[in-house]
């Protein structure tokens, strides 16, 4: 068991998916340790032992001003130096629906262009997060696909179309805004995860239910993969064909995929 990859999932006040996501990782192959955003903030070097990074979903600090925003400050804050470290040591993250929603507030997606160097200090928001369409909370499962020009490391490979390819949402602001950025995340490969043609359930530009950073490495989507790890979790799995029940969920596969990624990197490290 020490061998394998450790995955930090940092919790907050409000926070209800980490429980989900621990079992994301430790199904996917790597050791889940949770860890509350207090201590990290007093003792930021924590972060410097993670090979993969979690911001869980739920409600953090109740979503008090708006969606993620008390947390994302406080990565801002005081988090920012450990996980620009992270990043520079190559760190798979995933973030989905609040942590989506902190990711962007704390600068962390869409990120810096192919080729340019993250800032020393985090910039400000450039896509964001808002209240959906119909301006209800919605609680579905929704078809998406996987387009299949994304750097993402997650989503890379899985299929798109038909039952399986649904993924669990949950939320109130969950209206992605590109802010202008739409053609550039689309002709970079950013795209990570967009909503099946006729499935978009919110009113995000472009349909775009996920994004990933140049890198491919952090993923911060909508969506709750880590809600979708066993077939049994599927809202009609007693109906899907066999054959579509082989192998992993693709929530699962996208876990794999970062734990995967991790060990091929873990062991070039150890022949070189």
């Amino acid at each position: 068991m020490a061998d394998r990859p450790k995955a930090l999932i940092m919790t907050a006040p409000g926070i209800n998916c980490d429980e989900e996501l621990c079992e994301a990782f430790e199904l996917a192959g790597a050791t889940p340790v949770r860890v509350h955003i207090n201590r990290l903030s007093e003792d930021p070097a924590l972060l410097d032992a993670a090979d993969l990074i979690g911001l869980p979903g739920g409600f953090s600090y109740g979503d008090a001003v708006a969606a993620g925003r008390i947390a994302a400050q406080l990565i801002r804050s005081h988090l920012w130096s450990g996980l620009m470290r992270a990043v520079e040591r190559g760190v798979p993250m995933i973030a989905p629906c609040n942590g989506f929603q902190i990711a962007v507030q704390a600068g962390l997606l869409p990120g810096p262009g192919k080729g340019t160097s993250w800032p020393a200090a985090p910039s400000a928001a450039e896509v964001a997060l808002v209240d959906n369409e119909s301006a209800r909370f919605i609680d579905k499962w929704v078809n998406v696909d996987y387009p299949a020009d994304t750097v993402c490391v997650w989503t890379r490979g899985l299929e798109t179309g038909g039952g399986p390819s649904l993924l669990p949402i949950a939320h109130g602001e969950g209206r992605f805004i590109a802010g202008g950025q739409l053609e550039h995340l689309e002709e970079a490969g950013q795209v990570a995860v967009r909503y099946a043609e006729g499935d978009n359930p919110n009113g995000s530009d472009g349909g775009i239910a996920g994004i990933c950073d140049a890198s491919g490495l952090i993923l911060g989507l909508m969506p709750h993969p880590e809600r979708y790890t066993r077939w049994t979790q599927h809202p009609f799995w007693t109906r899907l064909d066999e054959a579509d029940r082989q192998g992993d969920t693709p929530g699962l596969a996208m876990f794999r995929n970062a734990v995967t990624w991790v060990n091929a990197r873990r062991a070039s490290v150890v022949e070189a």
